[in-house]
Formats: structure tokens, sequence, C-alpha cells
């Protein structure tokens, strides 16, 4: 098994043979605000069991062993006997529209204004989503919902799948780092509960007893010499240093999206031997981002790790050699929300600088991993 590899680091290579010289450390994008959003309505894991009533033991056992308390969904309708209607592929895709953009709304109004920004300082909007399909994207719309300036240079990534918060973190502070000054948002919106099948197999039950409907937006912006605001919790939000990324092509459908032709909608595939896939790889993806930057894993004093599951997050743990404290925020994200796809990670931030721990010069990881199976990392200093 041979991993693609592929890095981005932010200092741009540089001809000196034409007199560049290379950025200084504020010319580097930052993470200048955060916010999240939810559906109004949580529901524990065992409301949920009862709501559809679940009765196979297999079942129960996998929900109520998830190390997840709650998470926040969006049911379908009543149906007139009573109990739940199964809905629609098209049902299901104007579920993701109206969610993505009551959620996508509340998180972009609170990002701006933790980062004391108003809608119209943005300049740069990228929107990524997994849960649903919709032309034109979810940038479109939220320009025209939330009267952004139509001249907003925008960007949907869609379907990359719970990885794709850092695919869309890269190309946003790449954005930031050509337009000093200037501010680039990006909101990560996954309606989860617009992408199911119910059919009462264990395959259907991992995914519907995983996932959680959540938003969170983040406000980048590369140094001019006018100073930062803070982030929430009155910590400077980080510097971001440098990205990479890691495809395993020989575990490409261990995460999939396949049309189910029986029940008319597309349903998610996790493969269960997904936590080691990812865990085997995680030590090779960290140590190619650190590679060149003078730092070791013991170096990093915070980890903000994708919430994809306890297995998975177990799984990183063991083979980086991490604590429990270490990956506190995950498994609090994973415990109160379930896995939010793209925007977990996000959600694990906002928590980390609300904590009020973090220190002047601190170096951190994110890490999200998803199908490809891809290992994204970012290493950023506060």
């Amino acid at each position: 098994m041979t991993p693609a590899l592929s890095e981005t680091q932010i200092h741009p290579t540089v001809d000196r043979s034409r007199g560049g010289t290379p950025p200084e450390r504020g010319d580097l994008p930052r993470l200048v605000g955060i916010a999240t959003a939810t559906p109004p309505h949580a529901y524990s894991q065992r409301e949920v069991l009862e709501v559809f009533g679940i009765t196979d033991p297999r079942i129960r056992a996998l929900f109520m062993n998830s190390a997840i308390e709650r998470r926040f969904l969006t049911l379908p309708p009543v149906a007139p006997g009573g109990g739940r209607r199964i809905e629609t592929q098209g049902e299901l895709l104007a579920k993701h529209r109206e969610q993505a953009l009551a959620m996508g709304s509340r998180a972009v109004r609170a990002c701006l204004e933790r980062a004391g920004l108003e809608l119209s300082d943005i300049d740069y909007l990228c929107c990524v989503t997994t849960t649903g399909f919709l032309t034109p994207g979810v940038s479109a719309h939220l320009i025209k919902e939330l009267g952004l300036d139509v001249h907003t240079s925008r960007l949907d990534v869609v379907g990359m799948g719970c990885n794709a918060g850092l695919n869309g973190l890269n190309a946003v502070a790449g954005w930031a780092t050509a337009n000093p000054g200037r501010n680039a948002l990006m909101l990560c919106v996954e309606a989860c509960s617009a992408a199911y099948v119910f059919d009462g197999t264990m395959r259907t039950a991992v995914v519907n007893s995983l996932f959680g409907d959540g938003a969170a937006a983040v406000v980048l912006r590369a140094g001019d010499g006018t100073g930062e605001p803070e982030a929430p919790g009155g910590a400077q939000g980080p510097t971001v240093l440098k990205f990479t990324s890691r495809i395993i092509p020989d575990a490409i459908g261990a995460m999939r999206y396949d049309w189910d032709e029986e029940h008319g909608k597309f349903s998610f595939f996790l493969d269960r031997d997904v936590p080691y896939v990812v865990g085997a790889n995680a030590e090779a993806a960290v140590d190619r981002l650190l590679n060149g930057t003078g730092h070791r894993r013991s170096d990093i004093a915070h980890w903000i790790v994708h919430s994809g599951g306890k297995k998975v997050v177990d799984s990183v743990q063991i083979n980086l050699g991490l604590t429990r404290h270490d990956v506190r925020h995950t498994t609090g994200v994973l415990r109160d929300y379930g896995n939010l796809s793209s925007g977990s990670f996000l959600f694990s931030y906002e928590r980390l600088l609300a904590e009020g721990t973090v220190k002047k010069g601190d170096l951190g990881v994110f890490m999200t991993m998803g199908p490809g199976s891809t290992i994204e990392t970012a290493l950023v200093r506060y």
C-alpha cells in the first residue's frame, strides 16, 4: 500500500532570483472568529430508538454503546397512524436545503458577531457539505438569504465527507493569504438527518446511530498590520502554518455513498475496518505534517481531532500516543452532538477556545478523516 501524499504550506515557494521574499508571520492567515449552530431539538439515543420503534437487541446495543448521549436531529414528520413517516429522496433533499440555510445563517451571523464583523465585511465564502446536493450551491443561496454583496467570491465543496472541513479550510486560507486584510468565511453545514435509509439492517443502523445535524462557521484573515480581534473566551485564534493530506487508495470503498435502488435513496456505508485503517495511517499523516517544521509530536499542546466515532477516536488516540485529556473536546463533541461530519472539528475547536487554557505560542494540530479513505491535517500556532 503506497498512499498518495500532498501538502500545502501557507508560506509560498519564493523565487529569490526574481527578488521575492517570504511572507512575515503577520501575513499568514489567522482564524479570527468561530461559531456553531444546530437544529432546535436534541434526542438521546434511547429516545431515537423509541421514536422509530426499534426493538432489535443488536441495533439497540449499537446505539447505547456508541459513547453518544444525544444528537441534534431533524426527524421525519409524524405519520397519520402514529410513528414517523419515512421520507423520499426528494423530501430529504428539500430538508437538506432548508436546514442548511437555517443552521448556516445562524452560524454565520454568530461567527461574524464574535469576530466584530458585519455581513458586508465578507469577501469570500466557502460552503462545505455532504448531506445533500443543491445547484446553485449553498453559497449562492446564503448570499441571497443573508444579503451578502453580490460580488462575494464563493466556493462550494460538496460530497467529500467528514474530512472536507480541512479541505475547505485549505482553500480559504490560500485565498486569505493572497488577499491580505480581507475576510474569508468557511461554513461547514451538515443536515445528516437528510441522508439516511431506514431498513432495519446493521449497515444502515451504524450510520443512523452515529450522525447528527450541525453547522460551524469560521472567519480567516491574513494580517495587514492593523491587529486581529480576539476569538471567543479571550484567546487569540491561531495562525495557520501548514496543511497535509494522506489518501489511502486501497480503502477507497471503506466510506462511501451508494445509490440504494430498493429504497430510492442514497445510502452511506461505513466499513467495520474504518477505525483500524484510519488509526494505522494517523502516525504517518502527522509525521508528514511536522516534517521540516522543526517540531515533534510532543511539542503539540492542543489536538483537535474529528469526532468520527468511538472506535475511530480510540484508534487515533492509541496510534498517536495521545492521552484522554488530549482528545477531551473530541470525545465531548461526540458525546453531546454525535458525528457532525465536516464541521465536527470546528465544534471541538470552539470548545478549546471557550475553555481558556490556550497560551500564546502554543502549537495545535487539526485532524479530520473521511472517504478516500483520507486523513487531512493542519498545523496551527496560537
